[in-house]
């Protein structure tokens, strides 16, 4: 992937459970290239490249046959630390932002912070364990996978919703929203770091 921003970067990560390759480049246009081996999740991985406008490649090999777990935990880790290399001092960018999503019965608020302050307040329930072969309770691994290693402080809440693939559909499409928004720059700021502490890791 050619990257079209110095705001681009690339994590490898290596275990005994998972190989895990990345590259974002956060001023790109939503294009992606994604394998993990978990259908679903690549489903929801191209809705979050696409909808947050950060052009992704991903390639992950996992431990499958145990279950999925280690393969999504992973890589959001991975795409987590990628986003947060791509950052850097995070100088110029908005920082916060907040949407509330809807998708047909489904509306889901995701709200963040930019802030090198890892943190996530989940409160959505699905009413059932699996949504196909994928377990529902992956949904947050990921996500506090993605906060932790991007340091980001993030609250997602499903307002609402009977379908369990709308919501975690809403929640990775309102993350990816909000999450556009947050890494824009700011044309009032340009190259200031948005915060009255001077910096913005933690």
């Amino acid at each position: 992937m050619a990257s079209s921003s110095n705001r681009a970067a690339s994590v490898e990560r290596t275990t005994k459970e998972t190989s895990i390759a990345v590259s974002v480049d956060l001023d790109g246009t939503g294009a992606f290239d994604i394998s993990t081996g978990v259908g679903f999740f690549d489903h929801m991985l191209e809705q979050l490249s696409r909808h947050s406008l950060i052009d992704m490649k991903i390639k992950a090999n996992g431990d499958l046959h145990i279950d999925d777990h280690h393969t999504v935990e992973d890589t959001g880790i991975a795409i987590g630390q990628a986003i947060a290399r791509a950052l850097g001092e995070r100088r110029g960018i908005m920082r916060y932002a907040s949407i509330d999503l809807a998708m047909d019965e489904t509306l889901t608020r995701a709200a963040l912070d930019v802030s090198g302050r890892p943190f996530l307040v989940w409160q959505v329930e699905f009413s059932a364990p699996k949504i196909g072969t994928f377990d529902t309770e992956l949904v947050r691994e990921f996500f506090h996978a993605l906060a932790q290693n991007a340091g980001i402080t993030l609250h997602i809440t499903n307002h609402y919703g009977a379908n369990n693939h709308h919501i975690a559909e809403t929640c990775f499409k309102a993350v990816a929203r909000a999450l556009r928004i947050a890494i824009e720059a700011d044309p009032r700021q340009k190259d200031a770091i948005p915060s009255t502490k001077g910096t913005l890791k933690g």
